[in-house]
């Protein structure tokens, strides 16, 4: 319970960092930092469950997030390299940042059953909310064609973490 409302506190600042950002016209520069910045997070908290999950379906899901996330980070850095586009940080990316660390913090608090529940219910309510956020602002603000199509691409993957993300908690109640 505690994981979801924290998970819930940094999608509101990706959300609320994002629609402000819209407002301000996000840019496609801005929109690179902040997926890529939601997949470095989502990197951290799998080799964090690795390091302390004793669970075989947590460090399966972990396993999954960690090579899935690497490959569309590695994906969008090759993008923005070919475009010639620095990624621009941003108040979403730093506060998408600060949130997970705090999150971290306080699953390092936790071990066995008490690390898997919380880290698996964090990332069913990290992916649902970025999905959210890929489908509504991300996606629609991207202007180039490549970049909305990495994205399309990511939310597909990421919809299956959020789902498989759901499997695993469900089998943990």
């Amino acid at each position: 319970m505690y994981a979801r409302f924290t998970s819930a506190l940094a999608v509101a600042c990706l959300i609320g960092g994002a629609t402000h950002a819209a407002d301000t016209k996000v840019t496609d520069p801005q929109i690179a930092h902040i997926a890529y910045t939601a997949g470095v997070i989502d990197i951290e908290a799998a080799k964090q469950a690795l390091k302390v999950s004793k669970d075989k379906e947590v460090i399966g899901f972990a396993n999954d997030m960690l090579r899935d996330h690497e490959v569309v980070n590695k994906q969008a850095l090759d993008l923005v390299k070919k475009l010639k586009v620095t990624p621009e940080d941003n108040d979403t990316s730093r506060a998408l940042t600060k949130a997970a660390t705090q999150e971290r913090e306080k699953l390092a608090k936790l071990s066995g059953a008490d690390f898997d529940k919380a880290y698996v219910a964090n990332e069913v309510a990290y992916h649902k909310q970025v999905n959210g956020a890929l489908e509504t602002l991300l996606i629609p603000s991207a202007k180039n064609a490549e970049l909305k199509d990495l994205l399309e691409t990511g939310l597909k993957l990421f919809q299956g973490h959020q789902q498989h993300a759901e499997h695993v908690a469900g089998m943990m109640k």
